[in-house]
C-alpha cells in the first residue's frame, strides 16, 4: 500500500537525501553574508527546524531500522545520535543570539561543519549499507513513516529530550505541538515556503 505524502518508488533513504540538498542550500545562502540581520535570522530559523524534523524522524525510525539490520548497527546509531547531540547544543546556542554578533557567524560555522561531515557519513556509509541490508518494502513504508512524524516533529532544538524510541515517539509530537504554538506566536518561520510569504507580506 503506498503512502500519499510519497510517490511509490521513493525510498527513505531517498526523502533523507533531500533533506540533505535542501540544508546544504540554506548552508551555502547562510555563507554569503546576505541580507540584513533579520533576514539571516529567519534563514537560520528555518535551517534548525529543518535540521531539528529531520534528526528526530531519523531518531524514531531510521537508527532503530540501522540497530536490526547491520551487525555493527547499534555502534553506528550511537555514533549518529551524538553528532546529533552536538549539532543540537550548537543550534541551542545559535537560537539566542543575533545575527549581527561575531558569534552568531562562529556558531552556524561549527554548526555547518558538524552537519557536512554528518551528510557525508551518511550517505557514504549508512544509506548504501542500510539499502543493501533492508528489504526495499520495508524502506517505502520507512519513507511514509518519516515524512508523517516529520510534520508533527519539533521545530526547535531540546538537547535533553529522549533520542531513542519508544520515549521519543511519544514525547517528539507533544514537544512539536508545543513549538509549533511558539513558532507562530512570534511569527518565525520553519520553511522556505513560510519565509517567502512573510517576505511578501
Amino acid at each position: 500500500m503506498s503512502n500519499p505524502q510519497t510517490t511509490d518508488d521513493e525510498d527513505v533513504v531517498d526523502i533523507l537525501i533531500a533533506d540533505h540538498r535542501e540544508v546544504e542550500t540554506l548552508f551555502v545562502e547562510l555563507e554569503t553574508r546576505q541580507g540584513t540581520p533579520e533576514y539571516r535570522r529567519q534563514l537560520t530559523d528555518v535551517l534548525i527546524a529543518e535540521l531539528v524534523r529531520h534528526a528526530v524522524a531519523e531518531e524514531a525510525y531510521v537508527y532503530p531500522t540501522a540497530r536490526k539490520a547491520l551487525p555493527d548497527g547499534d555502534q553506528i546509531a550511537d555514533h549518529e545520535i551524538d553528532e546529533h547531540a552536538d549539532a543540537e547544543r550548537t543550534m541551542k546556542d545559535l537560537e539566542s543570539v543575533d545575527p549581527s554578533d561575531p558569534r552568531f557567524d562562529e556558531l552556524l560555522a561549527n554548526l555547518t561543519s558538524t552537519i557536512r561531515h554528518h551528510v557525508q557519513d551518511e550517505e557514504n556509509d549508512l544509506f548504501p549499507r542500510l539499502r543493501a541490508a533492508t528489504a526495499r518494502e520495508e524502506l517505502v513504508e520507512l519513507a511514509g513513516k518519516v515524512t508523517a512524524f516529520k510534520k508533527v516533529a519539533p521545530t526547535r532544538p531540546h538537547p535533553s529530550a529522549p533520542d531513542r524510541p519508544p520515549a521519543n515517539k511519544l514525547l517528539a509530537p507533544g514537544t512539536g505541538l508545543i513549538d509549533r504554538l511558539r513558532d507562530a506566536l512570534r511569527d518565525r518561520p520553519t520553511s522556505m515556503d513560510e519565509l517567502r510569504e512573510k517576505q511578501q507580506r
